[in-house]
């Protein structure tokens, strides 16, 4: 068996990534850090390094530039054994039902980006029958809300997506995990007021997602209650769920 030592994170410069940096940092893996400014990245390589001995490199990447995802693949030395796809963009879905502008961009950030990266990853994978694929999708996923059905759509997609591609590659000894975060404190819900129960930490998502992947899960939730709520609120029968406020 071949054994896992790179981790690649797309969208390192996100507080979840920054989490699973220091955890896979902590157990010894090196690390790839690509964003689309990693000149903000290098105090957290230099922590990673002093703090945990870890070599990570900084790369370049801009997810939603899909033509320049081929030559930034080609140019990772050594190819990571473990990518983690942990970009995405809320967005507003208020503004985004009007403007175009607003929906493209969370439709292309939250899948086609995600799609066009990982499709390199996994051929990749594929052709050396080992390695790991991790995408954070989402709970939003699960059932369309008026609140935000643009991102939940498009994570829905990039749900099916990672599900198809675990189908395909599982023969091939290709790990590949979903993860389903519900709420969680970052940046990106900054000023949302988060029911506590139920919204987890970056460093409790980048908890499970190291265990998940030790332990080859296919799906997992973060937090674990949030398989029952979802269980819940798709089973709401539609003439009820479309006169509901969510």
């Amino acid at each position: 068996m071949t054994k896992l030592t790179t981790v690649l994170l797309l969208g390192a410069g996100s507080d979840i990534a920054t989490a699973l940096a220091r955890k896979y940092a902590s157990l010894g893996y090196g690390l790839q850090l690509a964003a689309r400014n990693p000149d903000n990245l290098r105090r957290l390589a230099s922590d990673l390094q002093i703090r945990y001995g870890a070599r990570a490199s900084l790369h370049p990447f801009d997810a939603t530039r899909t033509d320049t995802h081929q030559a930034f693949w080609t140019s990772l030395d050594p190819k990571p054994d473990i990518t983690c796809c942990i970009f995405g963009y809320l967005g507003d879905q208020k503004i985004a039902e009007e403007n175009w502008e607003e929906c493209e961009k969370i439709l292309i950030t939250n899948y086609v980006a995600a799609v066009s990266i990982l499709n390199l990853a996994a051929a990749h994978y594929a052709n050396g029958q080992y390695g790991c694929i991790t995408g954070i999708s989402s709970v939003a996923g699960e059932r369309g809300r008026a609140g935000n059905y643009f991102y939940g759509s498009a994570k829905a997609g990039f749900t099916a997506y990672l599900s198809g591609l675990r189908n395909r590659l599982s023969h091939l000894r290709v790990h590949v995990l979903t993860v389903k975060p519900g709420f969680v404190y970052t940046r990106m819900t900054e000023g949302m007021r988060l029911p506590a129960p139920v919204t987890a930490t970056p460093e409790e998502v980048a908890n499970a997602i190291v265990k998940a992947v030790n332990k080859k899960k296919n799906v997992i939730y973060v937090r674990w209650v949030w398989r029952w709520i979802m269980l819940v609120i798709k089973c709401i029968p539609e003439n009820i769920f479309k006169k509901l406020n969510l």
